[in-house]
Formats: structure tokens, C-alpha cells, sequence
């Protein structure tokens, strides 16, 4: 289904990169069951999961960025990015924001705002255009 730019969700952009997802270099986490939850959640909670290869700050790996729904940039919502998501709470409390609707609509859990980043300097470029 194709979906309109008035209507689009919450969208999770999972890094999967050269560092984001790759088991030798953070070991301990499993990276393919961690995309599996994202993409179990997405399904019930109405918000959508991409994938995509490096995003930049590879030593906070991994990073998701959580982009608004149109809805929440209406609202003043903007794209935020999330370092060190590698544990279970992490993942649920990434669920837990999307579901409820994301940047612009729901305030973040505070232990996931802790884990903010800032993207890379061209991705900052790129929003203000």
C-alpha cells in the first residue's frame, strides 16, 4: 500500500551499516532479533521500519533515527537520532515512542532521551534545507 505524504508514520530507520548490526564488532548483541521485534512492533503499532546502510556516527553504534509522522512534524517534531541501541530496554522503549506516536506527538521515555545523539554534520544539512 502505498501511503501519502499527508499520512505518513512514524518511521524507525535502523543503521545496518559497517559497524550498526555487525556482530564482530558488537558482539553480545543479537542484531537480527533485535530487527525482527522492530518490525513485529511496527505491525501492531502502525508506525513503519526501514532499513539502510551507514548512517554516519559509527561509534555509537547502532543508531536509529526516529523520523516524525506528518502529523508530528506538524506539530514541531524533527527527526531524532538514537546512539547505543543495542539492549532490550532500548528496543522497547524505541516500540513503546513509535507506537505512541513519535517526535511532535508523545514525549520521548526519559532513559531513551538519554541515549540521543547528534546526527552527522551533513545529516544536519540536509534537514535545514
Amino acid at each position: 500500500m502505498i501511503r501519502s505524504a499527508a499520512h505518513r508514520p512514524c518511521t524507525l530507520v535502523v543503521c545496518r551499516g559497517c559497524c550498526c548490526g555487525n556482530p564482530r564488532k558488537r558482539p553480545g548483541t543479537d542484531h537480527a532479533w533485535q530487527l525482527d521485534r522492530l518490525r513485529a512492533g511496527a505491525a501492531e503499532g502502525g508506525f513503519q521500519i526501514r532499513t539502510t546502510d551507514c548512517l554516519g556516527p559509527c561509534d555509537q553504534a547502532n543508531i536509529i533515527v526516529v523520523q516524525p509522522s506528518t502529523a508530528g512534524r506538524r506539530a514541531g517534531g524533527r527527526a531524532v537520532w538514537v546512539g547505543f541501541a543495542m539492549d532490550d530496554d532500548c528496543t522497547d522503549d524505541l516500540l513503546r515512542w513509535a507506537a505512541e506516536g513519535g517526535p511532535g506527538i508523545a514525549e520521548p521515555p526519559a532513559t531513551l532521551a538519554l541515549q540521543f545523539v547528534r546526527p552527522p554534520r551533513e545529516a544536519r544539512t540536509r534537514a535545514r534545507r
